[in-house]
């Protein structure tokens, strides 16, 4: 199946932690590092995730925040680190592609964001994205 979604990682699950009705996964990406998605119960029974799963991390671009380094006091759970290889920019937004350890991503994120963090390619920055726009597939 193809997906409009741009970022797909591979990894496996680490964890699942279930609550009444949603449940937080925790993912070990194949680059190594770590990634937390919050999804519905009914979606890790369907999928039949446990530790071990092998699954792909899905995440849209424009749910990708990317900042200039590590952010400390923020609820955000996924923190990237990794390099710019490419930025494209047009009359209002912007796509920045990022090397991390073990893929590719892509933001969509505004012209203005990008002028004013300075984002060029070969700078280093941290891929922010909260757990709940994180999905998972079956690898």
């Amino acid at each position: 199946m193809s997906l409009s979604i741009r970022n797909q990682l591979p990894g496996t699950v680490v964890s699942v932690t279930a609550g009444e009705v949603m449940a937080t996964v925790k993912v070990r990406l194949d680059g190594g590092q770590e990634i937390v998605a919050a999804v519905t119960l009914e979606a890790v029974e369907d999928l039949g995730l446990t530790a071990g799963s092998t699954v792909r991390a899905l995440v849209k671009s424009t749910e990708m925040s990317l900042a200039t380094g590590p952010v400390d006091g923020v609820s955000i759970r996924n923190q990237l680190p990794g390099t710019i290889t490419d930025v494209a920019t047009g009359g209002a937004m912007a796509r920045v592609k990022v090397d991390v350890a073990g893929g590719e991503l892509t933001s969509a994120i505004t012209r203005d964001a990008v002028t004013e963090l300075g984002l060029v390619s070969g700078a280093p920055v941290v891929a922010l994205i909260k757990s709940t726009e994180v999905s998972l597939s079956n690898a």
